[in-house]
């Protein structure tokens, strides 16, 4: 990429306008896309998983009490949708999935071989480096229960609320995270 094209433009480009755009949704965005779509499938990436193992400080934590997001980290495969935007809004899903996705600039966003029943498709992935500040590495079961109980968040809730909607929305597609799972077993019951 060249250092005077941003992220954002260089996706743009190598996207470059003619069809339908595909976006990878593997946790929020299968529940709240946002954007224009007329056509979703199950898929499967492989090279990458999905993590509950990125710090957010802006749209589920503070900079003073940082909450969790997932991320697509190397390694693996990861079930998930993906969704096609139509040509004609394909820009407006390109401005509003970096205002969500890349405030803090931390993801990087990339092409991923997306396999479907329909087959392949191209889309658009937001993938986190290991050697990122913002990957957690690995955190105990005491670190998770910990914050799982902020029931205070960011700008769209908190990390508790986010990962069970994200693990309703799996399950209603058929998708059993395992992982994600074995985390929510670290979480306070919900308040009845």
């Amino acid at each position: 990429m060249s250092p005077l094209v941003s992220p954002l433009e260089q996706i743009r480009l190598e996207w470059g306008g003619h069809d339908d755009l595909w976006v990878f949704a593997y946790a929020s965005l299968i529940w709240r896309p946002e954007m224009e779509v007329t056509e979703q499938r199950l898929a499967r990436v492989h090279g990458w998983h999905r993590a509950l193992a990125m710090w957010s400080r802006i749209n589920r934590g503070t900079p003073e009490r940082p909450g969790l997001v997932f991320a697509l980290l190397g390694g693996g495969s990861c079930q998930g949708l993906v969704l096609r935007v139509p040509r004609d809004h394909a820009n407006a899903a390109l401005e509003m999935l970096w205002s969500r996705e890349m405030p803090m600039k931390v993801y990087t966003p990339r092409w991923l071989m997306c396999q479907t029943a329909q087959g392949p498709v191209k889309a658009l992935g937001f993938t986190l480096p290991k050697s990122s500040p913002s990957h957690t590495g690995k955190l105990s079961p005491a670190q998770y229960r910990d914050i799982f109980s902020h029931t205070d968040g960011g700008r769209y809730g908190n990390t508790l609320d986010y990962a069970r909607q994200t693990q309703l929305a799996l399950q209603a597609l058929g998708i059993q995270d395992q992982a994600l799972n074995a985390l929510l077993a670290f979480a306070p019951a919900p308040q009845a």
